[in-house]
C-alpha cells in the first residue's frame, strides 16, 4: 500500500519542535507507527510487547534509554509504564526537544501515566482513520471548518466557491468500508474479515490488558449494541438492562471504549433559556465500517436501504470534526443538542464565545424541512453562527437565509 499523507503531519513536526517527548495516540490500526515513520524515516523505533520485556526496559528502565540514542521512537508504550518515570528524569536533565516518540492506542494505560510522570514535557496528538481529503491525496490543503469557525458570516456568503472532491467511491462504500488505512487496498469481500479480526485482537487482547473482565465474550456483546446504538442518545440503565449488568458497569465498559479510541460520547448542550431540554450524551462509534459490521450489514447497498444509514453518516460526521479540530490551534468544545419535543441538533461547536450549529443528513437532496432542527437551536440561543448541514449530494449551497449545506467530500 503507498504511504497517504495525513492531516496531523504539519502539526507533529511543529510539537517535535516544542516538546522534548511527543505522545502519539488513536485506535489500533490507525497509522501511527506509519506516519512517524514517514515524517520521520531516519529516527529507529522500538516496539513494545504485551508479554516479552524487549531489552529489558521493564526490569531496568534508566538502563534501557542509557542505551539508546536519541532521537527514538517508543512504540505501543502503554506496555511499558515502568518507563514513563525514567523517561521524566532523562528530559530534566537535557535541553533538547524531539528526543522522544512515543505512541500508545490505549487512553487509560497511556494517557493517566503520561499526566502524572510527563506533565509539562509533552505535546499530545490523537490521530483517527482516513478521511476523504486524506484518501485523496488532498491532507495539506486547509479546511472548510476553519473558515467557518473563523469568520462564519463570510464564509456562510462565499458557500458556492466551496472546492469539492471527486471521490473514487460513493458515500455508502465510504461509510460501509470503513476508514482504516489497511482497508485501502482490499477487495470489498474481504472487507467483513478485516473487521472480524480487528474486533477479534480488540476485545481478546487490548480489553483482556485494559481490565480484567471475566466474561469477554459479554463485552463482545456489549460492543455490538454499542453498533446498534450508534448515533443515539444514552441510557446506561436501559444499556445495562439490555445485557443483565449494572448501570455502573454499563458505564465502566463504555469508558473503556472510549479510552481505547473507538467510541466518541458528546454531552448534551443546555445553556440556554429551554427548562426541558435532554441532558443524556450521544454516542458514536469512531469508525464507521466497525458500525455496519457489528450490525451485520453485508454491503453498501445493504447499508443504503438500511434505518441506520443516517446514524451511521452521523456518526462518521462527529468523528470528522474531532479529527479536524486536531488541526486548530485550539480545539472548540463538542456536544449535541435535543429538546423533549423532538428538536435537535447533531453537533454544537462552542468556539470563541460563539455557538457553531452542524446537521449531518446522509440524504442527497435537502429542503428547507432539513434546517428546523438548527433554526430552533438558533430561537433558542443567543450568539449562535449561520448553520451547516453536511450531506451527501454534490453542491455546496444555501438552504435558508440562515443555513448552508455542504457536500460531505468537501474541503
Amino acid at each position: 500500500m503507498n504511504y497517504l499523507n495525513r492531516h496531523l503531519e504539519e502539526r507533529l513536526r511543529r510539537l517535535v519542535k516544542s516538546f522534548k517527548i511527543v505522545l502519539l495516540t488513536g485506535a489500533r490500526q490507525v497509522g501511527k507507527s506509519t506516519l512517524l515513520q514517514h515524517v520521520f524515516p531516519e529516527v529507529k523505533t522500538v516496539v513494545f510487547d504485551p508479554v516479552q520485556d524487549l531489552y529489558g526496559a521493564r526490569r531496568d528502565p534508566d538502563q534501557f534509554l542509557e542505551t539508546f540514542r536519541t532521537p527514538l521512537v517508543l512504540d505501543e508504550v502503554q506496555y511499558v509504564p515502568e518507563l514513563l518515570p525514567a523517561l521524566k528524569r532523562r528530559a530534566d536533565r537535557s535541553a533538547g526537544t524531539g528526543q522522544y516518540l512515543l505512541t500508545g492506542s490505549q487512553n487509560l494505560a497511556v494517557l493517566r501515566h503520561v499526566s502524572e510522570s510527563l506533565a509539562g514535557r509533552v505535546g499530545i496528538l490523537r490521530l483517527d482513520g482516513l478521511t476523504p481529503a486524506e484518501r485523496m491525496g488532498h491532507a495539506g490543503e486547509p479546511c472548510w471548518l476553519e473558515s467557518y469557525l473563523n469568520t462564519p458570516d463570510k464564509f456562510a456568503a462565499s458557500i458556492g466557491e466551496l472546492p469539492v472532491l471527486e471521490m473514487a467511491t460513493s458515500l455508502p462504500r465510504y461509510l460501509w468500508r470503513g476508514q482504516m488505512p489497511g482497508l485501502t487496498d482490499l477487495d470489498d469481500q474481504d472487507v467483513p474479515s478485516y473487521w472480524s479480526s480487528y474486533i477479534q485482537t480488540y476485545v481478546e487482547r487490548d480489553i483482556r490488558l485494559m481490565a480484567n473482565l471475566a466474561d469477554l465474550g459479554q463485552f463482545g456483546r456489549f460492543l455490538r449494541l454499542c453498533g446498534a446504538l450508534t448515533g443515539q442518545e444514552l441510557i446506561q440503565s436501559q444499556v445495562g438492562r439490555e445485557l443483565g449488568v449494572n448501570p455502573k458497569t454499563a458505564r465502566s465498559w463504555l469508558d473503556l471504549l472510549t479510552w481505547s479510541y473507538q467510541w466518541l460520547e458528546l454531552p448534551a448542550y443546555s445553556g440556554n433559556a429551554i427548562k426541558k431540554v435532554s441532558a443524556r450524551p450521544k454516542g458514536h462509534l469512531v469508525d464507521t465500517g466497525l458500525a455496519c459490521y457489528l450490525n451485520a450489514i453485508p454491503s453498501p447497498e445493504s447499508l443504503l436501504s438500511s434505518p441506520l444509514f443516517g446514524p451511521v453518516f452521523e456518526s462518521w460526521g462527529a468523528g470528522w470534526l474531532a479529527r479536524q479540530a486536531q488541526r486548530l490551534r485550539l480545539a472548540p468544545a463538542m456536544y449535541h443538542w435535543r429538546t423533549h419535543n423532538g428538536a435537535e441538533v447533531d453537533v454544537v461547536l462552542d468556539y470563541d464565545g460563539r455557538l457553531y450549529p452542524l446537521e449531518f443528513k446522509a440524504a442527497s437532496n435537502l429542503s428547507g424541512y432539513d434546517a428546523r432542527g438548527i433554526l430552533a437551536f438558533r430561537k433558542a440561543n443567543a450568539r449562535v453562527a449561520p448553520g451547516v448541514i453536511v450531506y451527501g449530494g454534490r453542491i455546496p449551497y444555501r438552504v435558508t437565509q440562515e443555513v448552508v449545506a455542504i457536500p460531505w467530500n468537501a474541503i
